[in-house]
């Protein structure tokens, strides 16, 4: 068994319970960091050979120059996206990032279908209303996801577990991929098409690629003009793919008649954090949160049990690989990252 001297740094409660369990097979010695990786913490690493990053750390080039500077080799991401890293600066340093290709697409596939069922039926606002005694319902209502079309933007894992959902409400499927699944085509019908048709045609649209140049902002302002008036927005993928500003000119005028965000594009510094005792100073965030028609959740889609659990076996797996010298095969490399959408 080798054990490895490994700094997770952004965890709560819930990571240290998963990863100390996971950790019984395979006895690295941990040290858990409550703050983000970034800039300005990356020399509490200092001495250890590895570190465990988490989605909204921000691992520049000089948080990497530090790490290297402080004997870090290994960069473990508990988290499948690795947009948050300079993976040129990583590979010009000589540190190897490994990352959680997956851990749980029902964790996330379910949460999607838990934002368009909360907002279609307005489960918030009427808990809201009986919760202060007021059972009326006027403005409540929703409608029929039976026979509704819902475009799926990316068939990864992920979204073909949402794809095989929104079939069981009786939902038509289309979908956009650069590399569509034709088995999950023929098990569930979908049926592929491009963008602009998906925009025009679908009632509920819901993101599940991979944030890239070519995918940020892929929902922006000539996007949204395409889409359905009332259309309904799920993003479960990651914040940057949607223009946040064009997305509440879009609510202003109705063109969007709602929208379900577990993530925000600048979401960094915020989600994760109790800041009920705080003036939020983020006005975008701040505006979206006055419609009665959005719904944010703060990056909660993969908390489940079993994904938790997920992320820390890999995440550990992974280091040992690493000091075993065996291949990696969760290695992400510079090269490695490629446009998911034209």
């Amino acid at each position: 068994m080798h054990k490895m001297k490994l700094a997770i740094f952004d965890t709560h409660a819930y990571d240290r319970e998963a990863l100390t369990a996971a950790n019984a097979r395979y006895a690295h010695d941990i040290t858990y960091l409550e703050p983000r990786l970034t800039r300005e913490t990356a020399s509490l690493a200092s001495g250890f050979p590895a570190v465990c990053s988490f989605v909204n750390d921000r691992v520049d080039a000089q948080a990497l120059a530090t790490l290297h500077s402080g004997g870090t080799r290994l960069i473990a991401l508990r988290s499948a996206g690795y947009n948050h890293v300079d993976l040129d600066q990583a590979c010009g340093l000589g540190l190897v990032v490994v990352r959680v290709p997956e851990y749980s697409p029902h964790a996330v596939a379910e949460h999607t279908a838990a934002l368009v069922l909360a907002l279609n039926r307005k489960i918030h606002r009427a808990y809201n209303r009986v919760r202060e005694a007021n059972f009326s319902l006027e403005g409540l209502v929703g409608f029929d996801l039976f026979g509704k079309t819902c475009g799926i933007v990316g068939t990864g894992k992920i979204g073909a577990v949402v794809a095989r959902i929104m079939q069981g409400f009786g939902c038509r499927l289309l979908a956009f991929d650069l590399n569509p699944n034709e088995s999950l085509a023929t098990e569930v019908s979908v049926r592929y098409t491009d963008l602009s048709e998906l925009y025009r045609e679908a009632d509920i649209i819901s993101l599940h690629v991979p944030l890239a140049p070519t995918t940020h902002h892929l929902i922006d302002a000539a996007a949204l003009a395409q889409m359905k008036p009332g259309v309904m927005l799920i993003n479960t993928g990651r914040g940057a793919l949607l223009d946040s500003r064009a997305l509440i000119d879009a609510l202003k005028r109705g063109q969007v008649g709602a929208a379900g965000l577990d993530v925000y594009e600048e979401e960094e510094g915020v989600f994760f954090r109790n800041l009920s005792d705080q003036v939020l100073q983020d006005d975008v965030l701040a505006r979206l949160l006055t419609f009665p028609n959005v719904l944010i959740t703060s990056h909660q889609a993969f908390l489940t049990r079993e994904a938790l659990a997920n992320i820390a076996d890999t995440t550990l797996a992974n280091v040992s690989a690493f000091e075993r010298g065996e291949h990696l095969l969760n290695e992400v490399r510079a090269e490695q990252v490629l446009a998911t959408v034209p």
